[in-house]
């Protein structure tokens, strides 16, 4: 009776692990956000991504994309030639985001994240992650300075784009 118990209960999963939930990623949305002497500005950069991130799994649980900056658009060609400008899209063409360790959080998620832009490594560790029926999206709120880059300046001075930028990254659902 003992043995058989022990069988039972040896081979039930522990109840305190979370199931593994697969999100199936088809589309990739960021959007620089920021202010200027001027107004506001929006400069976003929409791309086709396949793959599957794990959450609370030990297995495969590392989304890693790399984003190209040349593809950003600002609505605006002035503005947008300034943001490659500003990025330095010649010397760093592409910049890549890596999402690991991703773990439920009550009906979002947290994950650890990495972001390199330019040739600057930005870690978060407990970086939530917000969940809607279409998509899981992340809002970074950095400053230029912060990633080794100065905010444009133009027309001697009159138009000065603000340290601070936010950007949104929404992971697509399919």
């Amino acid at each position: 009776m003992g043995l058989a118990a022990f069988l039972l209960l040896g081979s039930a999963k522990p109840s305190f692990l979370a199931e593994d939930e697969a999100l199936v990623i088809n589309k990739i949305k960021i959007e620089i956000t920021g202010t200027s002497t001027v107004g506001k500005y929006n400069c976003s950069n929409i791309f086709t991504a396949k793959d599957t991130v794990y959450v609370n799994s030990l297995k495969k649980d590392i989304f890693n994309t790399a984003i190209k900056m040349s593809n950003f658009d600002c609505g605006n060609k002035i503005m947008t030639k300034d943001l490659q400008g500003t990025v330095k899209v010649k010397q760093f063409p592409n910049s890549t985001v890596c999402i690991t360790d991703v773990k439920s959080c009550g009906k979002n998620y947290k994950c650890r994240l990495n972001f390199y832009i330019t040739d600057k490594t930005l870690k978060y560790k407990d970086f939530i992650l917000y969940n809607s029926d279409d998509k899981i999206q992340g809002t970074l709120n950095l400053k230029f300075s912060e990633i080794g880059l100065e905010p444009p300046v133009k027309m001697a001075g009159l138009i000065k784009v603000k340290d601070d930028i936010v950007i949104n990254f929404s992971l697509y659902k399919g």
